[in-house]
């Protein structure tokens, strides 16, 4: 019997009741989720669990609450208004241990719906950009769907999947949606400033997306031997890998080699990763695993955060009680940084929002979520400076909070740190 199918046919298989995995960031299978919503009048109950995923996902609009819910193990912005904690809700757990979510039965998958390369001679299909937590769903779902993309890269590592493997194939083309890198402002270029002073040559890069990680990355050009293991990149590290900063000549996990779990970008960067045996992507729980992290010299891990409270608590993944992203790979990283020889692991963010609001703040809002104890912080950055918070008191990592939040904000702090401590 054939497997290769319409996109309708496939979703055909799937049935009130079931969980169904959806292949996230730029692997997003768009086509095969508008088809599933097509059905949605046949289906009740339906769970959709995912990392943040890319188009219009119209599953988790309120006319459809009889038929699907949503499980977001990272919230990205098509789900931030649509997230009520019922039908559609946030599940936090470490990057690392989604793999064994799946695996495990705890959160057992009845369908995987993932998007792949076309396969090759020899019948090997690519996860592509984003191999992560896909591999697992593949692995451990009773039923996988793949939409077959010309345009995805065939990336090296253990992203690869059997034609075997696949239930049903759906083929249709389209390109990668892409994600230009945001502009870098005076602040986020003051940040990569202090941030290239902290890094040093041979270090073991982790970075995410955005202005401030690119901002760092621009730093970085005048280093050498530096490498990369690392959850996720994107464009800013395009230029450094083609300038020769990064080598990865110094790593003793896959020396040679730029190891991640997903990459996001532009067509250039996709160009790149394609069929490039220097770039591999591995099942992120392997990736994340501390101790594989810590055995590259001087793991350096640069995370961010919404906000900071002066005994240096770090909110990542809410606003008060609105989640706005996820708890991530930050905690791995940085407990991989910390037990890596030389390692450094360091949140880098602007003293304030683009809107004025403060990001060193007394205490975290009501209903903040920790994503990053006080215990585990070590380097602050903001476009005033660098801070190193181990070994410190907690009035003492208030004093260095405040001398690089924003000049505006200072006296503020510090009346309230003082109102605090009376």
């Amino acid at each position: 019997m054939s497997k290769l199918c319409s996109a309708q046919q496939a979703v055909d298989h799937i049935n009130s009741n079931q969980r169904v995995f959806v292949h996230g960031g730029a692997a997003t299978p768009v086509a095969l989720i508008e088809a599933l919503v097509e059905e949605a009048s046949r289906l009740r109950d339906v769970e959709l669990i995912h990392l943040h995923t890319s188009g219009n996902a119209s599953y988790a609009n309120p006319e459809y609450a009889r038929s699907f819910r949503v499980a977001n193990l990272f919230v990205g912005d098509n789900m931030r208004r649509q997230l009520d904690g019922d039908r559609v809700d946030y599940l936090p757990c470490f990057l690392s241990e989604i793999p064994q979510l799946f695996r495990s039965g705890r959160r057992a998958l009845d369908i995987a719906l993932v998007q792949v390369s076309p396969p090759d001679r020899r019948g090997y299909c690519s996860l592509g950009v984003s191999v992560d937590v896909a591999r697992a769903a593949v692995d451990s779902a009773k039923v996988v769907i793949a939409q077959v993309n010309r345009h995805m890269p065939r990336v090296h590592g253990d992203g690869f999947v059997h034609i075997d493997e696949l239930d049903w194939l759906v083929e249709y083309d389209e390109p990668l949606p892409e994600f230009p890198p945001a502009p870098l402002g005076e602040e986020e270029r003051a940040i990569g400033h202090h941030a290239a002073e902290l890094i040093e040559d041979g270090a073991t890069l982790q970075m995410g997306i955005g202005a401030v990680p690119d901002a760092v990355l621009a730093s970085l050009k005048g280093h050498r031997h530096l490498g990369v293991h690392t959850e996720m990149w994107s464009d800013g590290l395009l230029p450094l890998l083609e300038c020769g900063a990064v080598d990865n000549s110094l790593k003793v996990v896959h020396p040679g080699r730029t190891v991640s779990g997903f990459v996001v970008g532009t067509q250039r960067a996709y160009d790149f990763i394609d069929d490039n045996p220097t770039v591999t992507q591995y099942d992120i729980g392997y990736v994340n695993r501390v101790s594989v992290i810590n055995r590259n010299p001087k793991v350096t891990a640069i995370n961010s955060a919404i906000e900071i409270d002066l005994t240096g608590q770090i909110c990542a993944d809410s606003i008060g009680h609105r989640v706005i992203s996820g708890v991530g790979g930050q905690m791995d990283f940085i407990r991989g940084a910390m037990t890596s020889e030389g390692g450094k692991p360091i949140i880098a963010l602007t003293s304030r929002t683009r809107k004025g609001i403060p990001r060193i703040v007394p205490t975290l809002r009501a209903g903040a979520g920790v994503v990053t104890t006080r215990a585990h912080v070590r380097f602050v950055i903001t476009e005033n400076g660098a801070v190193d918070l181990f070994g410190k008191t907690l009035n003492e990592r208030a004093q260095l909070l405040i001398s690089i939040a924003h000049p505006d904000d200072q006296e503020a702090l510090e009346l309230a740190w003082h109102e605090t401590r009376a």
